[in-house]
């Protein structure tokens, strides 16, 4: 009894020391275990290429006797490589990746499984996963796939035509240079209260070697054409076969810029010359006119004669002339806003009117009614009945007098 209570109180130490010593033995191999690294950022290819998809053991170690396996959870199967002991197991590998995937066998020994795709398709873009089950290891590497198939950008341009007054309805053409027919939208077509056509139609342009286009509108019932021409810059055209569609944005921004510039100049330039030759003309005339000055608003013409017999006006800037096309503009929609009040008081009135008609009509009908049925009612009551027996009675009498004294005069 006693040598065995001995036993069990050194197993109990024994035991602890053990569970010690392995837990140290794992510590310190955890320490020293390699660290599967893929890649962190994605790798890109364009189809038709061979990339490799890399992924190695840091602190490096021979993994040419594990299995080394690629995988895509996504696809179904999900393998895409797997190597078991330095043999490529081909028979549970997607079949989209056969005969495109491969080991560097010869860097197995320094912990390098990085996967050689050749030929990439599109289909390949996707997370693919590199795992050695033996240590429990795996990472991820992304691939990104890009087409090789997007063509220079190409710049159009559309032009639009439209033609009024026409009968019968016109056709529109659009021919190039040379005088072909281009293949443009669909015609639209408006007829107006005159029954006269208004016609239009778009087309879209590219570069050519004149650039020089035609707008055709004809008919051929009354052999009628018109037509007009419209050259287009180079300039609508360029671009490099680099140049990306914000670059294109800014620079058609800009063309349109200088446009609005180079419009505005010469309009304020062109403003500012008319009024200079207008004041020298006054200054020159100025002696030999008699200007007439009233307090009305209004700018009256001068009867002053020029040199020439010509009549000379007073100068209105364009600011005035603006203003007073404001002012007419606000009175004559004054005017159709009061129109419009008195429009619908008018309407108001009509239909208060012919309800009161209604009403009226309504009264008349109801009344004849009441009368109809009262008449019906003196006819059927017995009073009425009683006094036309005693009209019948009285009558008879009247009748039987007259035959008496008819006898007596015969006799």
């Amino acid at each position: 009894m006693l040598l065995q209570t001995n036993r069990q109180s050194l197993q109990s130490p024994l035991k602890t020391f053990c569970v010690l010593v392995v837990h140290f033995l794992r510590t310190h191999s955890c320490k020293g275990q390699s660290q599967l690294i893929g890649s962190s950022q994605p790798i890109v290819a364009t189809v038709g290429d061979d990339i490799i998809l890399p992924c190695h053991l840091e602190p490096a170690m021979d993994v040419a006797a594990m299995t080394l396996e690629w995988t895509r959870s996504d696809s179904d199967p999900i393998n895409v490589h797997v190597c078991r002991a330095g043999q490529d197991l081909t028979h549970v590998k997607h079949p989209s990746y056969r005969g495109r995937t491969s080991l560097f066998t010869d860097e197995l020994k320094q912990g390098n499984i990085s996967l050689k795709l050749s030929k990439v398709k599109l289909s390949d873009g996707g997370k693919y996963k590199c795992n050695i089950p033996t240590l429990n290891q795996q990472s991820s590497v992304e691939l990104f796939v890009a087409s090789d198939a997007a063509s220079s950008p190409v710049i159009s341009v559309v032009l639009q035509c439209e033609s009024k007054g026409w009968h019968p309805e016109p056709e529109v053409f659009w021919l190039d240079g040379e005088g072909n027919l281009l293949s443009a939208g669909r015609k639209e077509t408006v007829r107006g209260p005159d029954d006269l056509y208004t016609v239009s139609s778009r087309v879209t342009v590219e570069k050519r070697h004149n650039n020089n286009f035609t707008c055709r509108v004809q008919q051929n019932n009354i052999n009628q054409t018109r037509e007009t021409h419209v050259i287009v810059p180079d300039d609508f055209f360029k671009v490099q076969s680099s140049s990306s569609p914000v670059t294109v944005g800014l620079v058609v921004c800009l063309v349109l810029i200088v446009a609005a510039a180079v419009f505005f100049f010469g309009w304020k330039w062109r403003q500012n010359m008319i009024k200079t030759k207008r004041s020298r003309r006054d200054e020159t005339e100025g002696g030999s006119k008699n200007v007439s000055k009233s307090n009305d608003t209004q700018m009256q013409p001068l009867n002053a004669a020029g040199t020439e017999g010509e009549t000379v006006y007073p100068t209105v800037s364009a600011e005035n002339k603006i203003k007073v096309l404001q002012d007419e503009v606000n009175k004559l929609r004054d005017e159709k806003k009061s129109l419009d009040t008195k429009k619908n008081e008018l309407e108001e009135q009509l239909r208060n009117e012919e309800q009161r008609r209604i009403n009226a009509e309504t009264e008349v009908e109801t009344l004849k009614e009441q009368l109809e049925k009262k008449n019906k009612e003196r006819d059927t009551s017995p009073a009425s009945q009683s006094s036309t027996t005693e009209h019948d009675g009285t009558q008879e009498g009247r009748d039987v007098s007259s035959s008496d004294m008819s006898n007596q005069a015969s006799s």
